[in-house]
């Protein structure tokens, strides 16, 4: 705990911006770059285990997209509306419009998963690890957006929890993303590079969303909003699919429900 207090204080010394920033930082490089490691000493990982591995982040995911953002972001709309049922409304729309403009960004960016392949892309003469970094891309800056958002706000505890939920998803996230390009052929540096820059693509929308609140707390609740719409999008669209697709939907089900109970954990203790 008195790693928990020192990282607080420190955290709450800091500007907003630079908040959001470093903890973006800390659970998409750092986090990403640990979990994909053991590429480079593991001859590989069954697809079962791999399903696993994602199937928790998106429990993870799913967990923070609820009670991480989505109740806070109701809170603050409260304050600022005076009224829950405004707040509600406003909430609803701020989530939609981050659902849409996810899909339409995964609708236009040419991009391949692992297991459903190519997306946009038929026409595209990119490399397939650039395909697979564009998809993983699209994946990780709602993540990113998150962490910011919850740590340029006022409660640091609360952006703890984020970050530390964020982190741990990242870190199996990782090591399937690398494993699963060892199986396609690519070199453990290049799984690994890959890996790593997927996690780069976090601290972009750290950026984005300590920003958003820099320029106005008001904003806070409807980035909150936005932010949870865009990783609910990639949790039903993209995540859950994947880990269903080789047959093990109930092993996968069970790593959502693992992940999810972690990060209800961490929000309850640290937020």
């Amino acid at each position: 705990m008195d790693i928990i207090a020192a990282y607080t204080e420190t955290m709450a010394a800091l500007p907003p911006f630079w908040r959001g920033l470093s903890a973006s930082l800390i659970a998409g490089v750092l986090m990403t770059g640990l979990g994909a490691a053991p590429v480079f000493v593991l001859r590989g990982v069954r697809p079962t285990a791999q399903n696993a591995m994602l199937a928790f982040a998106a429990g993870v995911m799913l967990a923070a997209t609820f009670f991480s953002l989505l109740l806070p972001a109701l809170d603050a709309a409260e304050a600022d509306l005076g009224s829950r049922p405004a707040a509600a409304g406003a909430v609803i729309a701020a989530l939609l419009l981050g659902a849409v403009l996810m899909h339409l960004g995964h609708s236009l960016v040419p991009h391949e998963h692992f297991q459903k392949g190519r997306e946009n892309a038929d026409s595209i003469r990119l490399a397939r690890i650039w395909l697979f970094v564009a998809a993983i891309a699209i994946h990780n800056f709602p993540e990113g957006l998150a962490v910011g958002l919850a740590n340029a706000g006022e409660s640091p505890a609360t952006g703890l929890s984020v970050m530390l939920g964020i982190g741990l998803q990242n870190m199996p996230e990782g090591l399937a993303v690398a494993i699963a390009l060892r199986g396609e052929g690519y070199s453990r540096t290049q799984s690994f590079g890959v890996a790593f820059m997927s996690g780069v693509v976090e601290p972009l929308g750290g950026v984005v969303g300590a920003g958003a609140i820099l320029a106005s707390t008001a904003l806070l609740p409807w980035a909150l909003a936005f932010a949870a719409g865009a990783m609910l999008f990639i949790i039903s669209s993209e995540v859950i699919p994947e880990t269903h697709r080789k047959g093990n939907e109930r092993g996968a089900t069970a790593s959502l429900f693992v992940g999810f109970a972690v990060m209800l954990f961490l929000d309850v203790t640290l937020g």
